[in-house]
C-alpha cells in the first residue's frame, strides 16, 4: 500500500485540494491519500513545522508527506525531498522541515528540478497542482529520489529561526504558543522532556502562568481533564508531547485572550 499525506493551507472554500488529489490519482490510481488538514493558518511557517512533528511518525513506512504550505509560489525558492529510513518529505525549501531536519537522521535531499514529472505549463501560483501533486505520485509509485533532481548537503537547505524555551535564573519557564487547536487549547513549545527536566513534582500541583503581560495563578497541571472541573484553567501535556493551557470543556484562546506566537512564562508553585 502506498499513502500520501497532504498539509496545506488551502482551505476547502476552492478547487485546489480536490485539483492536487485529482493529479496524484491520475498518475497513481491506487494510492491512498490523507488529508491531515489544509487549515494552517495561512502562511504560517512556524505552525506547519510543529504540526509536521506531531504526525508524521504515525503512518505507514514509505509514506510521502507532502506540505503545500509556500508563501514563496513562483519564486526562485527552491522544492526539496528529504528521504529517511521510513519516509519521504516533499515541501518547499522555507524552513518547515526544520524540525524533521532535527530529529530525524537524513539520507538524501534532493533540490526537485527534472520538470520531466511535471505538469505543463507550470503555474507561477499553483505548484501544489503543478510540481508537488505529479512528484509525489511518481515517488509514491515508486520512482527514486534521485531522478527528479540534484543531491544537496543538509547545511543548504532552509532552516527556520525556531525559538526554544528556555529557563530563567527566576526558575522560570518560558516558552511561546505555537498552535492553536479547534477546542482552543494553547500548544506551547515546552515539551514534556524539558519540562521534567527542570520541574521534578508529580502531576496535580500547581503553577503561574503569565500570558502576554498578565499572570494567572493557582493553574493546576493535570494529569487528565477530570482532575478539574469544568471551566477550570489547566495545564496539560497533549498528545503531541507539549504543554497545553486549555480550559476544562470551553476556550483557553478566549479565557486568556491570546493568539499564537505569544510568549508564555511558567512558574511552578513551591
Amino acid at each position: 500500500m502506498s499513502v500520501i499525506t497532504l498539509l496545506t493551507d488551502f482551505g476547502n472554500k476552492d478547487e485546489y485540494v480536490g485539483t492536487v488529489k485529482g493529479v496524484i490519482l491520475s498518475i497513481n490510481p491506487y494510492v491512498t491519500i490523507v488529508d491531515i488538514t489544509h487549515f494552517i493558518d495561512p502562511y504560517n511557517l512556524t505552525q506547519t513545522a510543529y504540526i509536521i512533528t506531531s504526525f508524521y511518525k504515525y503512518f505507514p513506512k514509505g509514506t510521502v508527506h507532502t506540505v503545500v504550505v509556500d508563501p514563496g509560489v513562483g519564486t526562485k525558492r527552491a522544492i526539496i525531498a528529504i528521504e529517511t529510513d521510513n519516509y519521504v518529505f516533499l515541501a518547499p525549501d522555507n524552513g518547515i522541515l526544520t524540525l524533521i531536519a532535527q530529529k530525524e537522521k537524513i539520507n538524501s535531499i534532493i533540490r526537485i528540478e527534472n520538470d520531466d514529472f511535471f505538469l505543463k505549463p507550470v503555474s507561477q501560483t499553483f505548484h501544489g497542482r503543478d510540481i508537488f501533486a505529479p512528484v509525489a505520485a511518481h515517488i509514491s509509485k515508486g520512482t527514486a529520489i534521485d531522478r527528479f533532481g540534484s543531491v544537496i548537503e543538509k547545511k543548504e537547505i532552509k532552516c527556520l529561526s525556531i525559538n526554544k524555551p528556555c529557563v530563567s535564573a527566576d526558575n522560570q519557564i518560558s516558552g511561546q504558543i505555537v498552535s492553536i487547536d479547534q477546542f482552543g487549547n494553547l500548544v506551547t513549545n515546552i515539551d514534556k522532556f524539558f519540562f521534567e527536566r527542570f520541574n521534578k513534582k508529580k502531576e496535580n500541583h500547581y503553577c503561574e502562568i503569565q500570558i502576554s503581560g498578565k499572570k494567572y495563578t493557582n493553574i493546576c497541571i493535570c494529569k487528565n481533564y477530570k482532575s478539574a472541573k469544568p471551566q477550570t484553567p489547566i495545564a496539560i501535556f497533549g498528545s503531541r508531547g507539549y504543554l497545553e493551557i486549555s480550559l476544562n470543556r470551553g476556550s483557553a484562546k478566549q479565557y486568556f485572550m491570546t493568539e499564537k506566537g505569544d510568549d508564555i512564562i511558567i512558574t511552578i508553585s513551591k
